[in-house]
């Protein structure tokens, strides 16, 4: 095997190697002798086929299979003798002309191909106990318990109808049926009978409900909307509509009392065990919200601790994904970037800042987590599987399936459990001051909080894939 670099660049590498005919030949020829033994053949004995029948017969596909175990040893033991790490999987381009292709799997030209990767920059490592960084914290209240309660008693609420005559409204709970029409003619899915309606839990489109206010059983009421820009069937965003609602029954809500037999009804001891378990699930938010807050401050401080030139591949796949996105969600809301108050030019640029923090930051943890030999353990990885896999019930023989046949899904699935694990490394090296907030501004969104998503894929995390 030669090699040649032919590109050397900043991070970008391109090396040509070639694999001399003579070489192939002799690989042709180990593997036609294994299939001596392997092959059955009218007329020859088991093992007995002349070597110049086998090679007729099976000569281009063996040379195929060889070129193809080649490209992949040669080129890996070419960059690991140059003690680089390729940020990706690299391109692979054969050199030969189309008409030298042939001549390859006859075994009488030269394997010639391009080897075409950037590297993964080299940096320092920061000094991470330098860093200091604020963990805003809540702790739950009484009244939050209490409120948390009270919402769930009104989500298992009874009712019971109306006496004769009454008015619908604001949370009574009304059957209707109803048949939309738009410039009078009906519309698909713009009709149902004895269909439940709580006036007041926007489950309609906006303007629905409030025009049932003040009916009675058995009105017929003529309703005027019009549909969200952003509404889920495309063919009705924007679009005016009139339904011919008909209200067959009015109830009342009857006020769920707050006691040890409503906790009961949850399946719970007492009402104390029901406050416990509340207690449990609202610490569990603030306490994720307080990690990610304290993640964001941890990036932010790294981001302006390192400087290093970026992969430009790497670097235009995180724009491509991030951006499909944006165009995706915008399409899907109906919305535009002049919508937004912006253009797509300045949209772009801010964008593709957001696509390198995330490259940098992604880089930069990576290397840390090889560095200090940061893996996760399987069992880690069992626990998200499953997690993913109740996602989908009734299909998780499917599910498991494809992760068990994808190497590369459950590495998306390890990826994000590694940066967490070497964010957790940093921060215990780092200088972390506590400070008590509300709830209110703990859980305050951060319209930033997406450049927290860097993408880390560490050494137990394929690597040497795209990042």
């Amino acid at each position: 095997m030669q090699v040649t670099e032919s590109l050397n660049e900043g991070l970008k590498r391109e090396l040509q190697i070639t694999v001399p005919k003579g070489d192939l030949n002799t690989k042709l020829d180990e593997k036609l002798e294994q299939l001596k033994g392997q092959v059955r053949i009218n007329g020859f004995r088991p093992g007995k086929v002349p070597t110049a029948h086998l090679k007729k017969l099976y000569g281009k596909s063996a040379m195929s299979e060889i070129v193809q175990e080649l490209i992949t040893s040669e080129s890996q033991t070419a960059i690991e003798a140059r003690k680089e790490r390729p940020a990706y999987q690299p391109e692979i381009n054969l050199s030969n002309e189309d008409k030298d292709v042939d001549g390859i799997l006859a075994g009488t030209a030269d394997l010639q191909f391009d080897v075409v990767f950037e590297i993964v920059p080299k940096f320092d490592i920061p000094d991470f106990k330098k860093i200091k960084v604020t963990k805003l914290v809540s702790e739950v209240a009484e009244d939050e318990i209490d409120k948390s309660i009270a919402d769930l008693a009104k989500s298992y609420q009874d009712f019971e109808p109306k006496k004769k005559g009454s008015k619908a409204k604001n949370g009574d709970k009304v059957e209707i049926s109803f048949k939309g029409t738009m410039d009078g003619k009906e519309f698909e899915g713009g009709s149902a009978e004895n269909v439940p309606l709580e006036i007041g839990a926007e489950q309609f489109i906006p303007g629905f409900e409030e025009q049932i206010i003040g009916a009675k059983v058995g009105d017929d009421v003529e309703v005027k909307v019009t549909f969200p820009k952003d509404y889920s069937a495309v063919p009705l965003q924007g679009k005016d509509a009139e339904f011919a609602v008909k209200v067959l029954e009015i109830s009342k809500a009857i006020e769920s009392k707050i006691d040890d037999d409503f906790a009961k009804k949850l399946g719970l001891e007492d009402l104390a065990q029901l406050r416990e378990r509340i207690k449990e699930q609202l610490t569990g938010e603030l306490d994720q919200a307080s990690r990610q807050k304290v993640k964001r401050a941890l990036l932010d401080e790294l981001e302006v601790m390192v400087s290093f030139d970026l992969p430009e591949k790497l670097l235009t796949q995180e724009f491509d994904a991030i951006f499909a996105q944006v165009k995706e969600e915008m399409e899907r809301a109906g919305k535009s970037f002049e919508d937004e108050d912006t253009t797509e030019e300045e949209a772009t640029a801010d964008y593709k800042k957001i696509a390198e923090r995330r490259v940098r930051l992604g880089l930069l943890l990576a290397e840390v987590g090889e560095d200090k030999e940061i893996t996760v353990p399987d069992e880690d990885v069992n626990q998200a599987l499953i997690a993913q896999v109740r996602q989908y019930p009734g299909q998780e023989e499917q599910i498991i399936d494809y992760y068990k046949k994808n190497p590369q899904a459950v590495a998306q699935i390890r990826a994000p459990l590694f940066e967490e694990r070497v964010v957790d490394y940093i921060l215990e090296l780092a200088e972390v001051s506590e400070k008590t907030v509300t709830r209110e501004e703990l859980l305050k969104a951060d319209d930033e909080d997406e450049q927290e998503d860097v993408h880390v894929h560490g050494p137990d995390c394929d690597h040497d894939h795209d990042h």
